[in-house]
């Protein structure tokens, strides 16, 4: 692939990589401190109300990746207007899917 298609072929997120990252840091970190109040044997309410702060930082880190998605691959395909475009709406929907179901 030349360094033109490679550029032409990138994810959408690829702008934001730094500040996914640090968000799935901060996720981590969540995660993290979740086995420590577990291991402390803490107040199940102060686990669970954790467990829903992690909860709406992945939703969050889900529905911007989604946007990213929407508004790079799946119009970048639209464009094109071949049989990818519709391969790249059904993903969308797959994953939107996944999503609300999760």
């Amino acid at each position: 692939m030349t360094e033109v298609d490679q550029t032409q072929h990138h994810h959408g997120y690829i702008n934001r990589k730094d500040d996914y990252l640090k968000r799935l840091r901060r996720i981590e970190g969540q995660a993290r401190g979740l086995q420590r109040m577990v291991e402390e044997e803490k107040y199940c309410i102060d686990i669970l109300t954790q467990v829903a702060a992690m909860t709406r930082a992945l939703e969050s880190f889900s529905l911007g990746l989604l946007e990213e998605h929407l508004s790079h691959c799946v119009v970048g395909a639209a464009r094109a207007g071949d049989a990818e475009a519709r391969e790249k709406v059904d993903e969308a929907m797959a994953a939107i899917a996944r999503l609300v179901r999760s």
